[in-house]
């Protein structure tokens, strides 16, 4: 049992109305329905679909939702407290929240009596009127009503009587649920434990909490207000929303339910977790954050071989959970920090059994921190690595070998337009055939790219199917100019694997080369595609 209590805390969604009130964020109206979706399958209790008197597309949304048959979730409609001097069946936001057709309906009002005179220029008594009036208007017919205090803390800081005759109007309108808002974000989390302690003892309704980002502390301050007794909590995936963002439910989650032993209802399957993280990434069309806590491929990724020897023998020695739970896991990283250990893992990783005295660890370790002195990083790099390694025991078919290449780049079109137009010309051996073709390109290496493709289709088929996904250089060492050491990163795809390679020289077009022949070789090697058997093994 949890040291909180038995009642269980229930996780409150606003992805899909105030996450998309963050800067660069939209989503399309089938992204709303895909998401909404994703949130019931996942385990959310509630989620905010929008603001049906705001915006033809979420009136749309709205529309279609009604068809939905959610398994999990109770959809919500958001929308504000009547106007002032507005009867609530005349309110044009009250009859949409109507028209929405949702079980639960949200609705703010102002506890701060700064914005009730500035904001609203209306009254401190119409203000009470209007949350209360509204709260029962809706709750007349038929809905859950959840009463969000916007700028709770503030208000009350600074006139505690009056925010509290705030949450006093909601309670009397019916409102189910008073959740204290933390709008702008400056709260500290003693502050929002202290407050929304007194407001649970004082309230008889369950209370809940919705925290904005803007001190950096927004997850730190929802799991104080659970700590004193609130029961909803509000949030985003991945931390979305306007300015510095809400609070993130992908981390809430995971510590209310592993760390602080909360009952959440319905039970979330915790299993999902990094696969909602990352598809919610995808949907607002931004790279997953690496460095996500619990999600992130780098959550439970170790580097240090003193590290690895220990999570070898005790994973908790240096994971605070099991990378499983939330549907990550660990990764063991290699690079010029790494003992054998750490080669040994990812040695057993690509189903290798090594003996940790053989001459072949030592060495690949030698050549690893040599090649990591020069400037190749095999973290994001690590099909080059599984290369490397596989070479170094002679596993590695030896699928082409390079006689030579040539490039020719012509700059500017005969009007003077500003065009290049690149040409690789090369020659290289697959078994015991000797092929010459060249191909062209919009720059040297895409045309390297072209012609090594045009050369090894007819042998490896399968090459049609690798896409070239993405393409970074970085340069090591600026202070030497144009005569600088670059490092060039490959991700390739095909179907559902992708695979990063990489290539380091003072010639930008070699280090793209060692990425590119990497990048195919690796894939004809997973696929488990043979060489021409005239061909000998590469022993590296």
């Amino acid at each position: 049992m949890s040291a909180l209590g038995t009642d269980p805390v229930l996780l409150y969604d606003t992805t899909l109305r105030d996450g998309t009130q963050g800067e660069g964020i939209s989503l399309s109206v089938e992204d709303k329905l895909s998401l909404l979706r994703l949130l019931d399958a996942f385990g959310i209790a509630y989620v905010e679909g929008g603001w049906p008197g705001s915006n033809p597309k979420d009136l749309e949304f709205f529309r279609r939702a009604k068809g939905m048959s959610l398994q999990r979730a109770k959809l919500a409609a958001f929308g504000s407290t009547r106007r002032p001097g507005i009867p609530c069946e005349e309110d044009s936001n009250l009859r949409a929240l109507l028209a929405a057709e949702t079980p639960v309906v949200t609705i703010f009002g102002k506890s701060w009596d700064l914005h009730v005179t500035h904001a609203l220029r209306t009254s401190l008594e119409e203000n009470l009127a209007m949350i209360r009036e509204s709260v029962a208007f809706l709750a007349a017919h038929g809905r859950e009503v959840i009463y969000d205090a916007e700028h709770f803390f503030d208000g009350y800081r600074r006139n505690p009587e009056y925010a509290w005759a705030t949450l006093q109007a909601a309670r009397e309108g019916g409102a189910r649920w008073i959740v204290l808002c933390d709008t702008n974000g400056g709260t500290l989390p003693h502050e929002i434990e202290a407050m929304t302690r007194e407001m649970v003892q004082r309230l008889d309704r369950p209370v809940g909490i919705h925290c904005h980002n803007d001190s950096g502390v927004a997850v730190a301050n929802s799991l104080a207000a659970v700590r004193a007794g609130a029961r909803q909590v509000q949030g985003t995936i991945n931390g979305l929303g306007e300015r510095t963002g809400n609070a993130d439910l992908v981390v809430i989650l995971p510590n209310l339910a592993l760390k602080l032993g909360c009952r959440l209802e319905p039970e979330p399957r915790l299993e999902r977790l990094q696969q909602l993280s990352r598809t919610v990434s995808e949907l607002v069309n931004r790279p997953p954050d690496p460095f996500h806590p619990f999600v992130g491929e780098s959550a439970f990724a170790h580097k240090g071989g003193i590290h690895v020897s220990a999570v070898r023998r005790h994973p908790e020695t240096y994971e605070h959970i099991p990378p499983e739970l939330v549907g990550n896991r660990r990764r063991v990283l290699v690079s010029e920090l790494s003992g054998a250990s750490n080669l040994l893992y990812k040695a057993r990783e690509y189903g290798l059994d090594l003996d940790p005295d053989t001459p072949v660890v030592r060495e690949v370790l030698r050549h690893v921190k040599e090649l990591e002195h020069q400037g190749y990083h095999f973290e994001a790099g690590e099909a080059s690595f599984e290369l490397l390694l596989r070479r170094a025991l002679g596993l590695v078919p030896t699928y082409f070998t390079l006689e030579s290449f040539r490039l020719t780049v012509a700059q500017g079109g005969p009007d003077g337009s500003p065009v290049a137009d690149a040409e690789a010309t090369i020659r290289l051996r697959v078994g015991a055939e000797r092929i010459h073709t060249a191909a062209t390109g919009n720059g040297p290496v895409n045309a390297l790219d072209h012609a090594l493709r045009k050369a090894l289709l007819p042998f490896y088929p399968a090459i049609g199917t690798f896409r070239l996904v993405d393409y970074k250089v970085r340069v090591l060492d600026g202070q030497a100019g144009t005569g600088a050491r670059v490092r060039v990163l490959i991700e390739t795809a095909a179907e559902r694997a992708r695979w990063g390679t990489v290539g380091v020289s003072t010639n930008i077009i070699e280090a793209s080369w060692l990425a590119l022949v990497d990048s195919m070789e690796y894939g004809l090697m997973k696929l488990g595609i043979q060489a021409p058997a005239s061909e000998a093994v590469s022993t590296g």
